[in-house]
């Protein structure tokens, strides 16, 4: 009667832990409830669950009952004691008389007899269940079979809670890498990339640190950047010779490289940060950028840690758009760098025009001048000084005629830069110099290219110097954002550009002269930008107007002959 009883309550017990599946998220907790339900059936003296830690290879107790206090942080080696033999082995064990057995190993000086069950996942050995009792002889081949039973069933339901959890992890971690992606990729500071990628990379991977380094232009040598932990920045300047380093594999070969045990492979130059922060496992992974290596993302733990298959699939993946981030970023630092070399060829190109002016200008009197000098013939005799005067008022006027007459033709050289060119593609290779600058603006462009291809014959660079100026006078006003609309239209005759924003409005008062030189309505401005436009396209025979402007916005229109 009494062993059907015991069978009743097994079969109770199997499907109240199978129905742990739907009742509870967390393994530790499942772990607790099977211990229960074990115990419940075969009422040991004390009860206990270790699994077997996937980095360490050491039994750790996760659960137990019965056992001393002192007990519960208990681990032991593969083959150690009856539950390491277990584990070892893949094999259950009963133990009649635990004074008689030399693998035993005492946790309680009452305990007579023991009894161990392996539990598996797929053909390996997970952890071991074990039961004690006070009495000798307490566990038979019935109760054997009995523990094995809950054992097995308990192993399933373990296992898919793990999975679940993973899968849950993974989802969270694949949310996290989206979210960090449009982060990342939406900050425009390389300083500031850097220090994010570092800091999202250590949430991602739950670890103790996380470092980046970056690889020099001619990658021998790697620069501590920026290394995160758990009370913030990690402020040690480091730099590392790629050739004498750990992390010479992952630069050379662009795979990740796993270090289990820091303090015996590290770098001289890294050993203090390792030895102040305690750190014993990393995962540097190469940050890659069109086949080429920039630097280095790596993780640390404080333990020895075993990086799996999904750790390394998500710390790659964001590098990948650690990678994208740090090059939009030196893109955008370009641009900048770019735009500060138009404005300033802005200036030149107004001083070169004005001097073109002034050369014009001067040279009609300069000649008037020239000739009425050489209609007087003044002569007189050689010794005499006013002579001497006459002949270097000549060679005066001859100088200055040649500087006048050099710094026309250097203006008129520029006509020799023209070629063939189709506005639509002009129109395109700007937005893509700017598209970086409008981004960061929150400034939306649309396009709508002509469906014919506008042939005109101009200086390109010019040309796109008058575009640069529309869209980024378009920018500055529309400081919060806005949305600019770009087209190209054309006949027989003309080829023609026209920009709209959705900005403030020109004034009115100043509408009519906005072209003219050194005429501005914006802090900071210069006034030159028009006015140098206009004088690009009247130079090409063309020509620019303010088409419309309203407090919705302006639009500018200007045409080029076709070719």
């Amino acid at each position: 009667m009494q062993s059907h009883a015991t069978e009743h309550t097994a079969i109770d017990s199997l499907y109240r832990i199978s129905s742990l599946v739907s009742n509870t998220e967390e393994p530790k907790e499942a772990l607790a409830l099977i211990l229960q339900e074990i115990i419940n059936v075969l009422q040991p003296s004390s009860a206990s669950i270790s699994l077997i830690n996937p980095d360490t290879q050491r039994l750790e107790l996760e659960v137990s009952h019965g056992l001393p206090e002192d007990w519960t942080d208990l681990d032991l080696a593969l083959g150690q004691g009856i539950t390491g033999w277990t584990a070892l082995h893949g094999r259950a064990l009963i133990v009649p008389d635990v004074k008689k057995e030399p693998r035993y190993i005492s946790v309680r000086p009452k305990i007579c007899s023991e009894m161990a069950v392996p539990m598996e996942d797929r053909g390996s050995v997970i952890g071991v269940v074990n039961v004690d009792s006070e009495q000798l002889n307490a566990f038979d081949d019935h109760a054997l079979k009995i523990l094995t039973l809950l054992t097995n069933e308990a192993s399933r339901v373990v296992s898919r809670l793990w999975l679940i959890k993973q899968l849950r992890v993974k989802a969270h971690q694949l949310e996290s890498l989206i979210n960090m992606g449009q982060g990342l990729v939406g900050e425009l500071e390389q300083d500031k990339v850097l220090h994010s990628l570092a800091r999202e990379g250590r949430q991602l991977m739950n670890c103790h640190s996380c470092a980046l380094f970056l690889l020099s232009p001619d990658k021998t040598q790697l620069k501590l950047h920026t290394m995160i932990g758990p009370n913030g920045s990690i402020d040690t300047p480091i730099n590392i010779l790629v050739e004498e380093s750990s992390f010479k594999s992952a630069i050379h070969r662009k795979k990740q490289v796993e270090v289990a045990d820091l303090p015996f492979t590290v770098e001289n130059d890294f050993i203090q940060i390792v030895q102040s922060e305690g750190l014993v496992s990393m995962l540097a992974t190469p940050i890659i950028f069109n086949h080429e290596v920039i630097g280095l993302l790596n993780a640390y733990t404080t333990h020895q840690h075993r990086f799996n298959n999904d750790e390394k699939k998500v710390f790659a993946t964001l590098a990948q758009l650690g990678a994208i981030a740090i090059q939009n970023a030196r893109l955008y630092s370009r641009i900048f760098s770019s735009e500060e070399s138009l404005r300033q060829n802005e200036k030149l190109t107004t001083l070169g025009m004005l001097t073109a002016e002034i050369a014009h200008e001067i040279r009609n009197p300069l000649t008037v001048i020239k000739l009425l000098f050489e209609s007087l013939d003044l002569q007189f005799d050689p010794a005499d000084d006013r002579q001497t005067d006459i002949n270097v008022i000549g060679d005066k006027l001859n100088q200055l005629e040649t500087i006048v007459s050099r710094v026309l033709d250097f203006g008129r050289s520029r006509q020799d830069m023209h070629a063939r060119h189709n506005l639509n593609d002009l129109i395109e290779d700007t937005l893509r110099l700017v598209r970086l600058k409008l981004h960061q603006g929150k400034i939306e462009i649309a396009y709508e290219p002509n469906e014919q291809a506008l042939f005109i014959e101009v200086n390109k660079g010019q040309i796109q110097q008058v575009m640069l100026n529309l869209i980024l006078n378009a920018t500055q006003v529309m400081p919060e954002g806005g949305r600019i609309q770009i087209s190209s239209t054309g006949d027989n005759r003309h080829a023609i550009f026209t920009i709209r924003d959705t900005g403030p409005g020109i004034p009115e008062s100043i509408q009519a002269d906005i072209f003219e030189s050194f005429l501005t309505n914006r802090p900071g401005g210069t006034g030159l930008g028009l006015s140098i436009s206009k004088r690009i396209l009247r130079d090409h025979h063309g020509d620019i107007e303010l088409f419309e402007s309203s407090p919705a916005g302006s639009s500018f229109r200007f045409w080029l002959p076709v070719s």
